[in-house]
């Protein structure tokens, strides 16, 4: 999914390089179509969050992108996020203080 928001930015003026990657994102997805997630009733309510960023990661604006990521019981994936920053900045630190502030 991240590389479907990833594509979404270029959408107003695509380019050959961004089609080619829809088209990935497409036949992943037609070959993943019988993949599921199985939540059996025992499943431990114990709660799993990890968050990163990079630093101007964009080379249009060079902002940076936050993602975050939640897991239910270890390893049943449960939220994911993925967003570019409002703010540029100016160093990978506070690009991570960002990520983990919104």
């Amino acid at each position: 999914m991240h590389a479907t928001c990833y594509c979404a930015r270029y959408q107003a003026q695509p380019t050959e390089k961004h089609l080619t990657t829809v088209k990935w994102i497409f036949r992943y997805l037609k070959d993943t179509i019988h993949i599921g997630l199985w939540y059996p009733k025992d499943t431990s309510f114990e709660l799993t969050a990890f968050s990163d960023s990079d630093h101007a990661g964009c080379l249009d604006s060079r902002k940076s992108t936050s993602g975050g990521i939640q897991f239910l019981g270890g390893d049943k994936l449960v939220s994911w996020s993925s967003k570019k920053q409002d703010c540029t900045s100016m160093s990978s630190a506070v690009a991570e203080y960002v990520s983990l502030s919104t």
